[in-house]
């Protein structure tokens, strides 16, 4: 199989590698600069625990010079997705898979909800640009449960899980999607085959649409947000209304937010990763992770004041530091 990894940093490169290390596949990946050329240097390189994976790799910057693959995963930062659509082209032949391995609500989310309509949402794909250069026909969906960074361009290091929820748009158990089930299986990932994958997307997005910007304002970590019962009740606000939307779009939180609270306890003082980007100086994952779900609310007839104050706050946030374009 011919795999191409769009976008090699962290998620892209842990994928990357496991496939090139652990399968027959012919895994190559779109890179630029340092990454590139680390990538044609010395291959796929991961780091999990005290083994380094390796395996070959042809990167390059030009769609065009890697041609029709079987398999596209896409791991870039939702910011960058514009971009990488329009020159994703020459990757796609009419039976390419394309696996978004993001995070958020997804160019292809309000495809064929009638509560929304087929109207591209305007928050993550402005115009319906990536819907044209991506058709619905090619995504399988993708929710990443794991944890991994870039300590140097072309070496990533696994932190934890394994966790890749997978399936087909419309629900069906497709033989592509056996067969990419068995193929990401046979790299060591812990994979779901889902008969619901908007509501695997919508149910993750829940539990972190809120720790993401209200860290990215503060500088808090997990714990420390959570202990402040103002900014706890708050965050339980708006996934309530969260809560709300998802009702009407058919895919149901059955929790309560104090629920998913102790399970993000757990994580301890994590940083996440909207945090991790502001202190970088890179730009936020806004759109993808508060503004669709203000624009669901809006087409949904959902009232949302609580969302609507969280993304006016970051945005205003991201705006001033120049980590958000407009």
């Amino acid at each position: 199989m011919k795999v191409c990894i769009v976008g090699a940093g962290a998620v892209g490169g842990l994928i990357g590698a496991r496939l090139a290390a652990h399968t027959d596949s012919d895994v190559s990946a779109i890179a630029r600069g340092a990454t590139l050329e680390a990538l044609n240097a010395h291959g796929w390189r991961l780091r999990q625990g005290d083994e380094l994976f390796s395996g070959k790799a042809r990167a390059s910057s030009d769609a065009g010079e890697l041609g029709p693959q079987d398999l596209v995963v896409v791991a870039v930062k939702a910011p960058a997705m514009a971009t990488i659509a329009a020159q994703i082209g020459p990757l796609l032949k009419p039976d390419t898979v394309v696996l978004p391995a993001m995070n958020g609500v997804p160019w292809w989310f309000s495809q064929g909800l009638p509560a929304v309509g087929d109207q591209p949402l305007q928050s993550v794909d402005p115009g319906g640009a990536i819907a044209s250069a991506i058709p619905l026909r090619h995504v399988i969906g993708c929710v990443v449960h794991l944890s991994a960074a870039t300590v140097e361009p072309g070496i990533v290091q696994h932190r934890n899980g394994m966790g890749l929820i997978v399936g087909e748009p419309d629900g069906s158990a497709s033989a592509r999607l056996e067969t990419l089930h068995a193929l990401l299986a046979k790299a060591g990932f812990d994979v779901t085959s889902s008969t619901a994958i908007r509501h695997d997307i919508w149910y993750k997005l829940w539990g972190n649409m809120t720790m993401n910007p209200v860290s990215a304002i503060t500088g808090a970590t997990g714990d420390r947000m959570l202990d402040d019962p103002l900014v706890r009740g708050f965050c339980s606000a708006v996934m309530r209304e969260a809560s709300a939307i998802g009702a009407r779009i058919g895919c149901v939180i059955d929790q309560d937010p104090e629920a998913r609270h102790a399970i993000t306890r757990e994580l301890g003082a994590f940083k996440t990763s909207m945090l991790v980007d502001v202190e970088r100086g890179k730009p936020i994952e806004l759109d993808a992770i508060v503004t669709a779900v203000h624009e669901l609310g809006g087409r949904t007839g959902i009232a949302t004041p609580n969302i609507d104050a969280l993304l006016g706050l970051t945005r205003l946030f991201a705006r001033t530091r120049g980590l958000l374009p407009g």
